[in-house]
């Protein structure tokens, strides 16, 4: 027996070697990967060492028939089937090249040739499937997005309902797009005008209100009112007559936009924000209101448990003002600590501050209200913010359904034009702001007048 061993780049080589050199009649008898080459044990190459041997030494020197170069098929050679796969990915202008069965019987093939054949043809279909060719006729469609159907008349076209969820989303989306598109509007104008004349009374306002840190739709919007109004009456306004004017645009404004505080028949009020807004102290100063206040009997849920020392915090309050506490971590405790403050006339529920750009965060507050109740959500926002957070803010919180909006901080700032932005963008009426941490004082309920006179600059915080 004649026994050899290779040492190749893959098994179509292998083979080919071995039919080269041992013949037709060679088995193989050992596969294995090694390792060869590189520089102090690194970039070594990988190779297959391959053992062959045949019976008859002798086989080796017959001489092949004229036809034999056949055999020495190229390495993409495989199997009639198989050579049908790996065609239907080429060109038409690749030769066929014949099998190996063409040349020899079928019977005659020994399971080596066989085994290699199969291997090789796997390969084939990989790199096929790896690399698959785009045919050039194939376009992708143009999308056009004037023929695309609306969201909802693709719901109504399946005969499904939109979720409030869902709803919600695509109004704070479209609300969205409008105020954008109004702000361009006003900037265009503006600019195609080449900007209009004021009087200087008017003008002062106006950078009043822009120092203010007011959206400048909202500015524009306003001024514009009092300049018609100053138009139609002659031009002949003093500085107190564009003040009140102002005045009034301002109590137009925020007509509406204002409610009271905790509704009498409210039975639980949840408080919502992100982190640092003051959520904990506000509800102390909300309890104590209630109390001595109202007369009514109060009591705390938290949920905030993963902040450090929140929950000694609401217990503390709970201490002093001698209310009742529970502390709950899913729907369930909800549930059983609502049953044990049945006896309460209203229940303050204090949850843990998020971060706002984490939608997965700020759903979690969705499956705590306890919807069967007579309930109110407040946010908390702080007036420290950006504008711009606000806003952010209040559109990812506003998928949950918001009724009224509280403003802390008030003592700490001296721009009030991200109140009215708010105000102005979202369906949400301000009931408190607060202007300190005392407790119970520095509770303020928002009225008109204050708030005018905070954004002109003549009131006191």
């Amino acid at each position: 027996m004649r026994v050899k061993r290779y040492v190749v780049d893959s098994m179509p080589d292998a083979m080919l070697s071995i039919r080269n050199e041992l013949g037709s009649e060679a088995v193989i008898l050992s596969t294995k990967e090694i390792k060869i080459g590189g520089f102090l044990g690194l970039f070594k190459k990988k190779k297959i060492e391959v053992v062959a041997a045949v019976e008859k030494a002798e086989k080796n020197n017959v001489p092949k028939k004229p036809a034999a170069p056949a055999m020495n098929i190229p390495r993409s050679a495989v199997p009639q089937a198989y050579q049908k796969a790996s065609s239907a990915s080429t060109t038409p202008s690749i030769p066929f090249v014949p099998s190996v069965s063409l040349e020899k019987p079928e019977e005659s093939r020994t399971f080596a040739e066989i085994a290699a054949a199969l291997s090789e043809a796997i390969n084939v279909q990989e790199s096929i499937a790896k690399h698959p060719e785009p045919e050039p006729e194939q376009k992708l469609p143009e999308l056009n997005l004037e023929d695309a159907p609306s969201i909802s008349a693709l719901y109504e076209s399946l005969g499904l309902e939109q979720s409030p969820e869902v709803a919600t989303a695509l109004e704070n989306d479209v609300l969205r797009e409008i105020r954008d598109m109004k702000l361009w509007m006003e900037r265009i104008a503006r600019q195609s005008s080449g900007g209009r004349e004021l009087p200087d009374s008017l003008q002062e306002l106006r950078d009043l209100l822009l120092e203010q840190e007011m959206d400048a739709v909202l500015v524009e919007e306003w001024i514009s009112n009092i300049s018609e109004r100053w138009v139609d009456e002659g031009r002949t306004w003093g500085p107190e007559k564009f003040m009140g004017s102002l005045k009034e645009q301002i109590d137009g404004f925020l007509t509406g936009r204002i409610a009271d505080g905790i509704a009498r028949d409210t039975q639980i009020v949840y408080i919502a924000g992100p982190t640092g807004v003051g959520k904990t102290t506000t509800i102390a100063k909300l309890a104590a209101e209630q109390l001595f206040k109202h007369g009514r009997k109060v009591g705390f849920i938290t949920s905030d448990t993963y902040r450090i020392s929140a929950v000694e915090q609401l217990r503390t309050y709970a201490a002093i003002l001698n209310v009742p506490l529970e502390v709950v971590q899913s729907p369930g405790d909800l549930q059983r600590a609502l049953f044990r403050l049945e006896s309460c006339d209203l229940v303050l529920m204090d949850t843990a501050g998020r971060n706002y750009r984490n939608d997965m965060l700020v759903a979690e507050l969705q499956s705590l209200l306890a919807k069967e109740l007579r309930s109110e959500t407040y946010l908390v926002l702080s007036l420290t913010s950006k504008s711009r957070d606000m806003k952010l803010i209040a559109e990812h919180f506003g998928r949950y359904r918001l009724d009224k909006v509280i403003f802390t901080k008030l003592d700490e700032t001296g721009s009030y034009g991200p109140l009215f932005n708010v105000l102005n963008d979202f369906p949400l009426t301000l009931s408190y702001m607060t202007d300190g941490q005392n407790v119970p004082d520095d509770l303020l309920m928002a009225t008109k007048g204050q708030l005018s006179e905070l954004l002109l600059g003549t009131g006191e915080t």
